[in-house]
């Protein structure tokens, strides 16, 4: 047996495990749905009550924003189709 006949065999059996893993999950979850703790439900509403909405900025042009690594901003339109952004 070669080197990639192994890597082969071990790949198709991770792949295999893998598969068996996805299926016994998929089974649990349809059968019996996550029940939450008695008291999330309310501090869940507590905790949104408690945030005030962030101020929004008054722009006339409605820029992207995306921010690169370096912490420059994208100039051009909110919801521009272009794939790349400008930034300044």
């Amino acid at each position: 047996m070669s080197k990639m006949d192994g890597l082969r065999a071990m790949r198709e059996a991770r792949h295999a495990e893998m598969q068996k893993r996805a299926g016994a999950a998929t089974k649990k979850s349809a059968a019996q749905p996550p029940v939450a703790p008695a008291g999330a439900a309310k501090r869940r509403v507590a905790k949104t009550a408690a945030v005030a909405p962030a101020p929004v900025a008054a722009e006339t042009d409605e820029l992207c924003g995306h921010r690169n690594m370096s912490g420059r901003s994208c100039t051009r339109e909110r919801g521009h189709a272009a794939k790349s952004h400008r930034y300044s």
